[in-house]
């Protein structure tokens, strides 16, 4: 299959839970409102959640294998669109899962892109080892929340990074605190906030944080993603401009 696809952007937690997938969602919204053409590859198999966010349901692809749009026109594949129903389970040992991101990545016709986002599952096992394997990433975006497990578990996903020789382009520290809606005051739920000092001690760039915030839970239950605002990605495109020697990045 032959595409066309400038940047290639993982996104990446280690520890379930925190967040990910939505930041994965809020990153190709970003890109797309910015004019950016964008897509996502929905590399948690046994637990896909993408298409839900975007209002997506099983569809027909044709004779050709190609991925779904949004309303936004985001190319998205995932698993998910290709059961009978949303809620069937995907039982697969370890190398079935290897086999169907790869055919995600290959085997699908993406066409031009400028940004394709993958949400990986979390954990180091086989399916962020087959994309740090057999896609050309640009980098990983690395998500976590204040907890101090997450922490830990963060820091596992980071050194697997490194040991796979990609880089990491920022760190986000997802569900940082709750806003009360009567008086303004940040209550700190998961712990104080950590992501900044962790981003400091490991060398990562801080793309700042993110709240507890029910209107993004609403917007990601009825599948209305692309109605939530969000400064991630221009955050994300700051950042990398502002790094010297990351040409061929972020353009």
């Amino acid at each position: 299959m032959r595409f066309d696809i400038k940047h290639v952007i993982a996104v990446m937690s280690g520890k379930g839970g925190v967040g990910k997938s939505s930041i994965t969602a809020l990153l190709a919204v970003g890109a797309r409102k910015q004019g950016f053409s964008s897509g996502v590859l929905d590399a948690d198999i046994t637990g896909p959640s993408i298409p839900k966010m975007f209002g997506l349901k099983k569809y027909d692809h044709g004779q050709r294998f190609a991925p779904a749009e949004s309303s936004l026109g985001i190319k998205i594949m995932s698993l998910n669109l290709l059961l009978l129903n949303e809620d069937d389970p995907v039982i697969w040992r370890g190398p079935l899962i290897g086999r169907a991101v790869g055919q995600f990545w290959g085997d699908v016709d993406w066409g031009d892109l400028d940004y394709l986002f993958i949400d990986l599952p979390p954990g180091t096992a086989d399916a962020p080892l087959t994309v740090m394997q057999t896609i050309p990433l640009d980098g990983l975006v690395i998500v976590s929340s204040p907890q101090g497990l997450a922490v830990m578990v963060v820091k596992k996903a980071l050194k697997m990074a490194r040991s796979m020789n990609v880089p990491v382009l920022g760190l986000v520290e997802n569900m940082s605190y709750f806003a009360c809606p009567q008086c303004q005051a940040k209550v700190e739920i998961f712990g104080s906030l950590k992501g900044e000092k962790v981003a400091r001690a490991t060398g990562v760039p801080y793309l700042g944080n993110l709240p507890l915030d029910p209107n993004l839970a609403g917007c990601c239950d009825s599948g209305r993603i692309e109605s939530y605002n969000s400064d991630l990605f221009l955050k994300l495109l700051n950042c990398q401009q502002q790094i010297k020697g990351k040409e061929n990045v972020i353009p």
